[in-house]
């Protein structure tokens, strides 16, 4: 008789952008040319900055680093916040192994097994995952394609806030939505962050992708929230940096600041040649910045227009990352998405999406959305955009 793995694993759901990843592998073996818009991994160059610190090292030894990370990266990044109207030290920031490990010790740090945290769906898939790491309860509040998955009112956020409820998570800009929330809406998240004493957990990986015209505000940046606030934060996105993996966890709230350089050290360090490259991309140029938030933007506009013309397809406003989720003509997301792979070529070319259905906790919502990730080039992207609606029109479960 086998023994049962642990009841904590059973919880960790599948990943929506990976769990048909065979599927693909499959189609590619057979010679099909598979174009990935299920992942976020930026195809632009990451900068030269980084390849020459990486490269340009004296160091015979690759060491441990200290568990909060190298001090002058910490230095370098409470600069570069600086820079952009955050004021916190190196002390208040601690080193992680990519964002996913700063989302982990947040959550570790700022909840108790069986407490929950309030997260606005559809989500960041793994934000489940880390929560049934942690031992907590995920809470959605669901928002909704057809209000361009507005935030909810402060008033539904209260609805929901219970005696084990212990922070709110919230990913400005969105992903998987692209949305990005409104100094308003943010000043609702504070009052009631203050209000309830909670945490306001910030997930801002996508900063620089804002295409509004406006500024986005930190939790950081929000009054009085010096003990409530934590920012999550990772070169990935910013700097087309997704295998370095080296994210920030950022609060000017001491204990939770201990808290997780404890469950740094449990881990000893965070990876220490990325490190030394992560403080070489420190001196990119801002024109490279400027130029890729400038590619996406263009990306975005072509992906809206072209689905926009599809009979039967709702794309909502998309502000800000670089995601879209979608609602398509269809019976089922992820059938649709293995269907892609499986059984549809338009010239032996498919593409892979990612069901919306994964980014929602709560069961059945999000089976006609799909995420699409605008990480290819225009040209690669209105290809896309063709497949997709030739796909549509063969599809068996097609609901027009």
């Amino acid at each position: 008789m086998p023994v049962d793995v642990s009841r904590r694993s059973r919880r960790f759901p599948a990943s929506p952008i990976r769990k048909l990843g065979p599927y693909a592998a499959a189609a590619k073996a057979q010679g099909v040319t598979v174009h990935h818009l299920n992942i976020g991994q930026p195809d632009v160059p990451s900068p030269a900055e980084f390849w020459s610190a990486v490269r340009g090292g004296s160091q015979t030894v690759l060491e441990y680093s200290p568990s909060e990370g190298l001090p002058e990266l910490r230095e370098g990044m409470a600069a570069a916040y600086r820079e952009a109207g955050l004021d916190v030290g190196a002390h208040q920031i601690i080193v992680t192994t990519a964002g996913s490990e700063a989302l982990l010790f947040a959550m570790q740090s700022c909840l108790d097994e069986g407490d929950e945290v309030i997260v606005p769906e559809p989500m960041y898939a793994n934000y489940i995952g880390f929560a049934a790491a942690a031992g907590v309860s995920v809470v959605p509040l669901t928002t909704r394609i057809e209000e361009g998955f507005a935030l909810p009112e402060p008033a539904e956020f209260e609805a929901v806030i219970t005696p084990r409820t212990k922070a709110i998570l919230v990913c400005n800009p969105g992903n998987p939505t692209g949305a990005v929330y409104t100094e308003a809406q943010l000043e609702g998240l504070r009052q009631i962050a203050l209000k309830h004493n909670l945490f306001l957990i910030g997930d801002e990986v996508y900063r620089i992708f804002n295409y509004t015209g406006r500024p986005i505000r930190s939790v950081l940046q929000l009054e009085g929230m010096e003990d409530h606030a934590v920012m999550i934060d990772s070169v990935s996105k910013r700097y087309s940096l997704c295998g370095a993996r080296v994210g920030f966890l950022v609060t000017r709230n001491e204990a939770v600041a201990s808290s997780a350089l404890r469950l740094a050290q449990a881990r000893l360090s965070p990876p220490t040649l990325e490190q030394i490259g992560v403080l070489g991309a420190l001196k990119t140029p801002a024109g490279y910045f400027d130029e890729v938030r400038e590619e996406y933007r263009r990306r975005r506009d072509l992906l809206v227009e072209g689905l926009r013309a599809i009979p039967g397809v709702l794309v909502p406003p998309i502000d800000g990352a670089f995601y879209a989720t979608v609602r398509l003509p269809i019976d089922d997301g992820d059938r649709f998405a293995q269907w892609l792979l499986e059984s549809f070529r338009l010239d032996n070319v498919t593409v892979m999406v990612a069901p919306a259905s994964g980014f929602y906790e709560t069961e059945g919502l999000g089976r006609d959305e799909v995420r699409i990730a605008y990480v290819l080039n225009e040209e690669r992207l209105a290809r896309c955009v063709r497949i997709l609606e030739a796909a549509l029109n063969a599809y068996p479960g097609l609901q027009r």
